[in-house]
């Protein structure tokens, strides 16, 4: 039997009656506007009991349906034009080869990969229904969320957050103790390492549920992974920050020299051929936690790096602010920090090296705890801050010089962690963001790049070094993944599509990919004589009364009847005509903060069908 699972905590995310109007018409600006539209893959909500995906070549409503034990399944209610996600391939496209057909089969002939321009129709949207659905069960989930062409975002070279594939696919490796070798077809997702985690180490089940290794989890262990005979006693994690699936792959093929030690710890372990699907949105610290929780960021609860919280009214710059950020992770989900010392116990030494999730762990300089003495953590780092390429240099790359500063950093406090504490840690999140900085600055597939991925490298040799001589390297597991994947960007088109709607005039927090609408929410109730409309005006996020709304009684012909402001209790009393239905007195709301409504006296919106606007004359399939 399927029950339906709509959105898990209600929070006001998603379109509720008092947004159909302005989400209507944000959700046309993008998909049916200009340039917008040129821009956009699709733009998805949650509505009126299902999901929603639009797009210009399209559109899909459907449910998420969960089976007794707790599998989901998904059911396409109603669709127009082509299902812009219908293409859920997790195979597709990943290789450079790949991604060059796929460019060719989108128009654009360039050999150059780090040029490689993809349409959606040229890609695929792993987990697609499972991604979508997941953003809309945290109450900090937005209204809408934008999920741009693959190569249509920013001014950097290259670029992540959507859910193509290109964008979505991350690398993943296990080597060590415990685990087969061998390349490995599997559709794995980034919530699967946690728990993949937990089945090797051999954790206990949670709640008596086999596989449930993890306190919420929605990933599954990938125990075809596993050899049973020896277990690891330790695991070292390492994120490589952007690099893309395609771009690992090429450089063992071609260039293994380049990248020695990655290229041996991956020639004695087990490596997916086609990577991992990352969290959507694919950006850093949502996908970080997907990785260290094994839960969606809807579930965890760092839904974007900048999210807003409606009950306040206040935006987080989660990823801005860097520092102090693993309060906002839901107390619902477990680190694998917490995984370690509950399984291990609290003297167990977990340690996160810049990863931007760090609850649980006792080393965390981005909260502010350090392990060992401060002194010699300086000296350290002072003693290899010289290691800079000077192609950052010379090319005059600020950004990179400072990306390379944190790695050199984040080795200093490897160094002090494998060399200077008493015990080796039970557990490391080390993450390596030179990577990424290259990506971005360079593209996917640039020179750039693949010295950034040597020179990381070369600091995975000298964590490789000492673990070897401190006689744990042999009992350690290692995994290698990265938080997203990257895609080359047409820079000179400057494209920003989520905030397109701004210019139209649609008033909402735009914390890029995702828009929060700012609403009012409205109530009319007539008297029975019909003489007197009483409006009340309220904030639609956290319903506090709102001064100042403008509310102008209309004829169907556009002549004004009456008009006046409410009050700071959120409250107006305006005359009607006795002689009109509820139906035929037009109600115009404005005020400079809020978009605008037009309802009828009983409160019902007046606006046309969005189905009108976007897809005149294309027929529906329920």
């Amino acid at each position: 039997m399927l029950t339906n699972r709509g959105p898990e905590r209600a929070g006001g995310q998603g379109l509720d009656p008092n947004q159909y109007e302005s989400g209507d018409r944000t959700i046309a600006t993008l998909v049916a506007g200009s340039p917008a539209a040129d821009h956009v893959d699709f733009v998805a909500t949650w509505r009126d009991g299902a999901y929603e995906v639009w797009a210009r070549r399209g559109m899909i409503r459907f449910k998420r349906l969960a089976d007794e034990a707790r599998n989901l399944h998904f059911e396409i209610i109603e669709q127009i034009g082509e299902n812009p996600i219908a293409n859920e391939d997790p195979f597709a496209v990943s290789t450079i080869a790949e991604e060059l057909a796929a460019a060719r089969e989108s128009g654009f002939g360039d050999d150059d990969a780090n040029r490689a321009f993809h349409e959606p129709h040229a890609l695929s949207h792993p987990y697609a229904m499972e991604r979508v659905a997941q953003i809309f069960d945290s109450p900090r989930g937005p209204d809408l969320i934008v999920s741009p062409k693959s190569y249509a975002y920013g001014v950097q070279a290259g670029q992540h957050g959507a859910l193509d594939a290109v964008q979505s696919r991350a690398p993943l490796i296990f080597s060590g103790p415990g685990i087969r070798s061998g390349s490995f077809r599997i559709a794995a997702r980034q919530v699967d390492i946690a728990p993949t985690i937990g089945h090797m180490m051999g954790f206990p089940a949670l709640d008596g549920r086999a596989g449930n290794y993890m306190r919420r989890q929605d990933g599954k262990a990938l125990t075809q992974l596993a050899d049973r005979a020896k277990r690891p006693e330790r695991v070292y994690m390492i994120v490589m920050d952007g690099l893309s699936h395609s771009e690992l792959v090429h450089q063992l093929a071609a260039s293994p020299e380049m990248i020695p030690n990655l290229a041996r710890l991956i020639g004695a372990g087990a490596m997916l051929s086609h990577g991992s699907t990352a969290n959507f949105p694919s950006i850093t610290w949502p996908s970080h936690s997907a990785i260290l929780t094994g839960a969606w960021s809807g579930h965890h609860d760092v839904v974007n790096p900048t999210f807003h919280l409606r009950e306040t009214r206040e935006t987080i710059p989660a990823q801005g602010n860097i520092f102090d950020t693993e309060k906002y992770l839901s107390h619902d989900v477990e680190t694998l920090y917490e995984a370690f010392k509950r399984v291990r116990g609290g003297d167990a030494l977990t340690a996160s090296i810049h990863e931007p999730q760090c609850r649980g762990a006792d080393h965390a300089v981005f909260e502010r705890r350090i392990v060992g003495d401060k002194a010699r953590l300086k000296e350290i780092t002072a003693a290899l801050v010289h290691d800079i390429s000077p192609r950052w240099t010379q090319a005059e790359n600020p950004a990179m010089h400072r990306e390379e500063i944190v790695d050199i950093r984040g080795m200093a406090q490897a160094i002090m962690l494998l060399e200077h504490s008493d015990t080796p840690p039970a557990f490391v999140a080390h993450e390596f963001v030179l990577t990424d900085g290259a990506g971005h600055e360079f593209g996917p597939h640039h020179e750039g790049l693949r010295e950034a991925l040597c020179r990381t490298d070369r600091r995975i040799g000298a964590l490789l070094d000492m673990m070897r001589r401190r006689g744990i390297l042999d009992s350690t597991l290692f995994v290698i993944t990265s938080d997203h994947g990257m895609a080359a960007q047409r820079v000179e088109l400057a494209a920003n599509p989520t905030v397109e709607p701004a210019r139209t005039g649609i008033k909402a927090v735009y914390a890029e990919p995702m828009i929060y609408l700012r609403d009012l929410a409205i109530e009319c109730a007539r008297t029975r004589d019909g003489r007197m409309l009483r409006v009340s005006a309220s904030d639609n996020g956290c319903s506090e009364p709102v001064e100042g709304v403008r509310v102008k009684i209309e004829r169907r012909n556009g002549e004004t009847i009456s008009e006046a402001s409410t009050s700071g209790t959120g409250h107006v009393a305006l005359a009607t005509p006795a002689n009109l239905r509820d139906d035929e007195v037009i109600v115009r709301i404005t005020h400079p903060e809020y978009n605008c409504r037009n309802v009828d006296a009983r409160g019902r919106a007046i606006h046309r069908d969005i189905r009108e606007v976007i897809y005149p004359g294309i027929a529906r399939n329920a």
